[in-house]
């Protein structure tokens, strides 16, 4: 009951405060488009996404945000976001969003699982959609209405080492993480694998060194501290999956290379085609969370919703590669390009 009057209390909160980013957003969507539910009635559907990221690190809060923002307005659907959310308040978010009626509620990670469940258990009509989360969940929920959606995390880390065991000149490459997530472990997995594997194609030993982790998506300090460490062993290669570490790291690789006078450090960005946003950045690993979030609001929308999971690949179009630097000499884009097209066909390393 308790836990029920704070959700209520946080609910009528995040009414009167428009919630941490934007509120009720129907201004976003002109009319709030309108779907016929099946029984003569429209029905205006809603989603909100949790997330303990910033929608406005320039990393994952960002793009998971992105993923959304962008699956709704395609399929006409208003949506609501809380961002910034600490764990103690993860189940009281969740919950305040369903006592507001909304179909879908999204959270990006691993990181809600227990919060999900609880709250899954107790709103039985409300649909949780979880980005990156275990394959257990689902069968965990016992009313069946939780589905989690997998980028395939180890192809992520394999098109990441691939660039990264192409263009390690000190034959040593580093990854930074947030949390030790089975997903950051897949990543830097299969990072470690194919960054190896490349360079011994190339006549190179690869080292990749130890993953580090800060704790924090949102702790850019941590990420500019790992990488001047990092460098000093010798990494000339980065890539991460730590949210706003992530963006610190960059912050130290090009402030070294400015002191430097030349880019001699790279860093491999993800989830989003991040060239551009530092000049260290020769490439992104892209993934199309709004598809996977996309599959989710349809099944809702045809009455089809079964819970599961549902994964992304190269194969299937959620995953690629962004644009590449020119930093990244022509001969070598030629070979990254191949590599992935072994990937694509389920051919890389065999």
């Amino acid at each position: 009951m308790r836990k029920r009057i704070a959700a209520l209390a946080l609910a009528l909160a995040m009414v009167l405060s428009l919630a941490a980013c934007g509120g009720d957003n129907s201004s976003k969507q002109p009319g709030g488009d309108k779907k016929d539910d099946g029984q003569g009635s429209d029905k205006v559907y809603r989603i909100a996404m949790v997330t303990d990221s910033s929608i406005t690190d320039g990393s994952w809060g960002t793009v998971t945000y992105n993923a959304m923002v962008d699956a709704a307005t395609e399929r006409g659907w208003q949506y609501e976001c809380a961002d910034a959310i600490a764990q103690s308040a993860y189940y009281d978010t969740f919950a305040s969003y369903c006592d507001q009626g909304f179909d879908i509620v999204y959270a990006p990670g691993n990181q809600y699982t227990d919060a999900i469940l609880e709250v899954a258990k107790e709103y039985p009509d409300v649909v949780f959609a979880q980005l990156n989360g275990s394959m257990g969940t689902p069968e965990k929920a016992e009313n069946g209405n939780v589905m989690v959606m997998f980028p395939d995390s180890h192809e992520i880390g394999w098109t990441a080492g691939i660039l990264a065991g192409l263009m390690t000149q000190t034959n040593t490459v580093a990854f930074i993480g947030a949390i030790e997530l089975d997903t950051t472990q897949g990543k830097y997995a299969g990072f470690k694998e194919s960054a190896e594997y490349v360079g011994k194609q190339e006549g190179k030993s690869v080292t990749v060194l130890d993953p580090v982790y800060s704790g924090d998506f949102n702790a850019s300090d941590k990420g500019i501290e790992f990488a001047k460490a990092l460098m000093d062993q010798g990494a000339d290669v980065f890539f991460g999956d730590a949210g706003a570490v992530d963006s610190g790291a960059r912050q130290a690789i090009d402030e070294h290379n400015t002191a430097a006078g030349k880019v001699e450090v790279y860093d491999i960005a993800q989830p989003a085609d991040l060239l551009g946003q530092n000049e260290c950045i020769i490439c992104s690993q892209v993934t199309d969370n709004s598809s996977l979030v996309s599959m989710c609001m349809e099944s809702v929308e045809n009455g089809t919703f079964e819970g599961g999971a549902v994964y992304g690949t190269m194969g299937n179009g959620v995953l690629s590669a962004g644009k590449i630097s020119d930093l990244v000499p022509k001969e070598i884009q030629d070979k990254y390009n191949a590599y992935l097209e072994q990937v694509k066909a389920g051919t890389f390393m065999k």
